[in-house]
């Protein structure tokens, strides 16, 4: 199972870098719309979005699919730090208490998943 968790995070990984484009060009400006819809950035960031929905189908062969939203919850984690590094956004004490939920929450799971019956007492 462990390769297809990897495919998957890898899948989110990618995705978040097409945002990441998208964001780049959407902060530039543009003659036209078509222009501004048919630059190389654009077209790649779509083609890469294609790529990740092509690498999560492979991943859901191997992975449960009530694991794949976990998974996906990464893209947080990877989005906050792209827009701190590359777009100089503040990380707040919000958004921080907001990160460290989602990786709790995701390790509740995955420690849930790990112990029989466990998810049974976190329910």
């Amino acid at each position: 199972m462990a390769p297809y968790v990897i495919l998957y995070l890898s899948s989110v990984f990618i995705a978040a870098i097409s945002q990441v484009l998208l964001k780049k060009e959407a902060m530039k400006p543009h003659k036209s719309v078509i222009q501004e819809y048919l630059n190389p950035l654009v077209v790649i960031a779509y083609t890469f979005f294609l790529g990740t929905t092509i690498l999560s189908m492979l991943a859901y062969k191997g992975i449960p699919l009530n694991l794949g939203p976990i998974l996906e919850t990464t893209s947080y984690l990877y989005i906050t730090v792209f827009g701190v590094t590359i777009f100089k956004e503040k990380l707040t004490k919000q958004k921080t208490f907001a990160l460290l939920m989602i990786i709790t929450g995701i390790a509740v799971y995955t420690v849930g998943d790990m112990i029989p019956g466990l998810n049974m007492v976190l329910i």
